[in-house]
């Protein structure tokens, strides 16, 4: 390959994914803006300390709440895995511990060390029964220790920001196809609301709350789901049948799908439903990666081959780039827009599933402002809102730069009002961006200069 065709093909890498290094860049500043000390808890914490204990009897110390009664029963378990004799457990507040451990000894036992989390690894009456009681003079207190780590890679904190972005994520697969056929989807957020309260009513009516089967609650949600997508379909017809902007036939489609989901669910959220609806939005089957993002995956990897292998991918770019050149060149415009119309409400009938399973109830009131997100992922991802051009994968880009964005403006305390602005910039930012991409700048200029 010569220079020439190598230059152009790294252009249009930087052009189609360039966002990609902007999305490493920010997850490096927010690693770094997030270093903090990290104090192990729960099973974790039970895990490094009973590696740690040496001795053949052994107390286990731990202060109240979950996550130290969680510490408190794995580290008895893993201690007892590993032939050390448990004298005794101990979740509770410091004061009570002396006497939990003169009932443990009360025999003559003596204890060989204290397993403790951080927390009570340092409490005073701790390091006093080791001192004065002869029972416990030669224990050694082994507690979870600290360590430096980002807040922004915990692993918790990671499966907070795939939580929020997953359906956003998936909604934003269909707005790319619309956005690229130069048109818009402002009802997506409505039809979140209205999925997730149909599939819910009618898992709740028809298939039963307490007793409704996995394939009764798959109909269910396939149900919702296409009922999103003959919203889409309508919307569609309203704009190639009436040419009415897209804008406005969304605008009201929104308007109609919100109020649709309140009269279904008389104003109420919908959560008598089988626990098991969790499956989707909670579950994680595969290696420990949670359903939705598995589902997410599968989803941008079918649009992606569907986009850039198939003909009707070339067609969705076609209508895009001039709607009356592709016409004339045989591309069934109106089935194209039809298409895209009902797989973006589809899509967004899906997001709501998704959000149902992922709260167990269904709400009229989900999806709120969702359309700005995934129009902002889309537009940051390097679509442009003029048509014709955008790829699904930049797209995914786009919807995980918000994502970080907005959960590093949480870790960092940035508040919630300050994030609008920054939301909004960004939006701007990637607009301008995508102007001098086209090489438009000169046209603005130019009108400026006219203006003054």
């Amino acid at each position: 390959m010569t220079d020439a065709p190598k230059r152009s093909m790294l252009r249009r890498l930087a052009a189609d994914y360039g966002m990609a290094g902007v999305l490493l860049l920010l997850c490096i500043y927010y690693s770094i803006a997030t270093w903090n000390e990290q104090f192990p808890a729960g099973a974790e914490a039970a895990e490094r300390v009973a590696e740690a204990v040496s001795a053949e009897t052994a107390f286990v110390v731990a202060e109240t709440g979950a996550e130290a009664r969680e510490f408190a029963d794995r580290a008895a378990e893993l201690l007892r895995a590993r032939g050390v004799e448990v004298l005794g457990v101990f979740a509770g507040e410091p004061p009570g511990l002396r006497d939990a451990v003169a009932a443990a000894t009360a025999g003559g036992r003596r204890i060989g060390a204290f397993a403790a989390t951080y927390q009570a690894g340092r409490w005073r009456v701790l390091r006093s029964i080791v001192q004065d009681t002869p029972s416990a003079a030669a224990a050694a207190v082994v507690s979870a220790g600290s360590y430096w780590w980002p807040d922004f890679l915990k692993r918790s904190n990671l499966m907070t920001v795939a939580d929020r972005i997953v359906v956003i994520a998936i909604i934003a697969i269909g707005m790319t196809m619309v956005i690229i056929t130069a048109g818009i989807d402002l009802s997506v957020g409505s039809l979140i609301a209205l999925s997730a309260v149909l599939s819910t009513l009618l898992i709740r009516d028809v298939g039963g709350a307490e007793s409704a089967t996995p394939a009764a609650m798959v109909l269910c949600c396939l149900a919702a789901t296409v009922a999103c997508g003959l919203v889409g379909v309508f919307s569609g017809l309203m704009v190639t049948a009436f040419a009415i902007p897209p804008f406005i036939v969304t605008l009201a489609m929104m308007l109609v799908a919100k109020g649709i989901a309140f009269i279904l669910a008389a104003g109420q959220s919908i959560h008598r439903v089988p626990p098991s609806i969790d499956w989707l939005g909670r579950g994680a089957h595969l290696f420990g990666i949670p359903n939705t993002v598995v589902l997410m995956a599968l989803l941008y990897a079918a649009a992606h081959v569907v986009m850039t292998r198939t003909v009707l991918g070339r067609y969705v770019y076609a209508v895009g780039g001039n709607r009356e050149a592709a016409r004339l060149s045989g591309v069934p415009v109106r089935r194209v827009l039809l298409l895209v119309y009902a797989v973006c409400g589809a899509l967004a009938g899906l997001g709501g599933v998704v959000r149902a399973s992922q709260l167990r109830t269904g709400a009229p009131t989900y999806g709120l402002t969702y359309e700005l997100y995934v129009i902002a992922a889309v537009v940051v991802g390097g679509t442009s809102l003029a048509g014709g051009q955008g790829r699904v994968l930049g797209t995914l880009i786009g919807a995980f730069i918000i994502a970080v964005i907005e959960n590093g403006m949480n870790l960092t305390g940035v508040q919630s009002y300050t994030q609008m602005v920054v939301l909004g910039l960004v939006i701007l930012a990637a607009v301008l961006l995508d102007m001098l991409k086209k090489g438009r700048w000169h046209r603005v200029l130019a009108r400026l200069r006219r203006g003054g």
